[in-house]
C-alpha cells in the first residue's frame, strides 16, 4: 500500500538524520559531522513542520545511539549523569541510592568503584495538567560483567549497551522538552555498573529492595530487573499514574524475537497495546507479550519474599517481567524487552546500520504526544 505524502516527508526526513549518523566519535582527528542540510523538493510548505519534527526526534534518536556507542569508561554511570544533566529545558537531579533507601541498586552498584546513582530528569511544562503523569524508566547498566555467573567472552564484549534503556529514556526526554508538548513527564534511570569483585552481590544473596520487599539472588546476571524494581517503585512514589520501563533484559527475548522487535508485557491490556501501537507507529516495532498470574509462583523463594530467576530453562522474558510487576505498584505501567534491537551485530538493511540503534526514543515520544492531545 502506498504511503502518505505525508508519512513519505517523515520518512524521508527521519531516515536521512539516522542515516547521517556515524559512531566512530572516538577517532583522532576531526569529528564526524553528519547530515548539514536536508532539502525534499516537490513538497508543499505545509508539509514543513512534519520534516522538522521527524528531524528533531531523529536527532535525539541520535543521542541515545551516541550514549550506547560509547566506550563504557567515558559512559559511566557518572558520565552519564554528567551528559543527562546538560539536556536542556530539563530538570536534572541525581540521587545517592544508598541515601535515599534504594537497596537492590545500591547492592549491585556496590560491585564497583563507580558509584551507582539513580537519575532523575523533569519536564513539567507550565499548564500541564496535574494527571496523567507519565513515568519513563530506563535500566542503565553501564557496563555488565554477569558478575559472579560471568558472561562468555563473545557476550560481554556487547556489554556497554546494557544501558540501551536509560539511553533511550534521556534521548526521548530531550525530544519531549523540545518538542513542549503539554504533559508531565518524568525519567527515571538507575545506572550502574555490575562487576566481578569482591563487594558483587553473590548467588544465595537477600537483599531488602526499596519497597520493603527481599530477594534472593539466585542470579547475579539478572541485575537489571533489580535495579528496574527499585527505580519502578521511586517512580511511583514520585506520583507517576502511568509507567513505562525498557531494558536490554532478557537474551530469550532476542532469541526468540531477532534484532528488529522488542516485547511488551503489561497486566493492562489496552495500556500494553498503547506502548506497542506507538512502537509500531513510529517505527520502533513492538509485539504484545503475555503476562498471567501463573507464572507468579515461579518466583517465589524458600527464603525471602521473591527471587529474581525462576531456575527455570523456559519463559525466561515472562518471569522478568512477573518479577517487575510486583514492584509497579496501581495503576497502568509496560515494560518493553528491548535487548535484539537495542544493538545491532551487522547491518540489517535500513537506515541504521550496526551498532546502536537509539530503540525506544521514537516509541516513547510517539506515546507522550499521544497522551498530550
Amino acid at each position: 500500500m502506498p504511503l502518505a505524502v505525508e508519512e513519505q516527508v517523515r520518512a524521508l526526513a527521519e531516515g536521512a538524520v539516522i542515516g547521517g549518523y556515524d559512531g566512530r566519535r572516538w577517532r583522532s582527528g576531526e569529528q564526524p559531522l553528519g547530515v548539514d542540510r536536508f532539502v525534499i523538493c516537490g513538497c508543499s510548505e505545509d508539509l514543513q513542520p512534519m520534516a522538522d519534527r521527524a528531524a528533531l526526534v531523529a536527532r535525539w534518536t541520535n543521542a541515545a545511539r551516541e550514549l550506547v556507542d560509547a566506550p563504557p569508561n567515558v559512559i559511566s554511570p557518572a558520565g552519564l549523569a554528567e551528559r543527562a544533566a546538560a539536556v536542556p529545558r530539563l530538570r536534572a537531579e541525581t540521587i545517592d541510592p544508598t541515601e535515599a533507601g534504594l537497596g537492590a541498586l545500591a547492592a549491585v552498584g556496590a560491585s564497583s568503584p563507580a558509584r551507582p546513582v539513580l537519575l532523575v530528569l523533569r519536564h513539567d511544562p507550565p499548564g500541564a495538567p496535574d494527571a496523567p503523569r507519565l513515568a519513563l524508566v530506563g535500566k542503565a547498566v553501564t557496563f555488565d560483567t554477569g558478575g559472579y555467573f560471568l558472561k562468555s567472552q563473545t557476550d560481554i564484549v556487547r556489554q556497554k549497551a546494557d544501558m540501551g534503556g536509560g539511553a533511550a529514556v534521556v534521548g526521548a526526554l530531550g525530544a519531549i522538552a523540545e518538542l513542549g508538548l503539554p504533559l508531565s513527564v518524568t525519567g527515571v534511570v538507575p545506572a550502574c555498573e555490575n562487576m566481578l569483585s569482591g563487594s558483587a552481590i553473590r548467588p544465595t544473596d537477600v537483599i531488602t529492595t526499596a519497597a520493603g520487599l527481599t530477594v534472593e539472588v539466585t542470579n547475579p546476571d539478572a541485575e537489571g530487573r533489580l535495579i528496574l524494581a527499585d527505580a519502578l517503585w521511586w517512580a511511583r512514589r514520585d506520583g507517576a499514574t502511568h509507567l513505562v520501563d525498557l531494558a536490554t533484559l532478557t537474551g530469550a527475548m532476542r532469541a526468540g524475537m531477532g534484532d528488529l522487535y522488542a516485547g511488551v508485557f503489561a497486566a493492562d491490556d489496552a495500556w500494553r497495546d498503547a506502548v506497542v501501537e506507538a512502537g509500531n507507529v513510529s517505527g520502533d516495532l513492538a509485539w504484545p507479550w503475555p503476562l498471567h498470574p501463573r507464572y507468579r509462583p515461579l518466583i517465589e523463594s524458600t527464603v525471602a519474599d521473591l527471587r529474581n530467576t525462576a531456575g527455570k530453562g523456559f519463559g525466561y522474558p515472562i518471569v522478568a517481567a512477573t518479577f517487575l510487576q510486583q514492584f509497579a505498584g496501581d495503576g497502568p505501567w509496560a515494560h518493553v524487552d528491548m535487548l535484539g534491537p537495542a544493538l545491532l551485530d551487522e547491518d540489517r538493511g535500513d537506515a541504521f546500520g550496526s551498532g546502536a540503534t537509539g530503540y525506544g526514543v521514537r516509541m516513547l515520544v510517539e506515546l507522550a504526544t499521544r497522551m498530550a492531545e
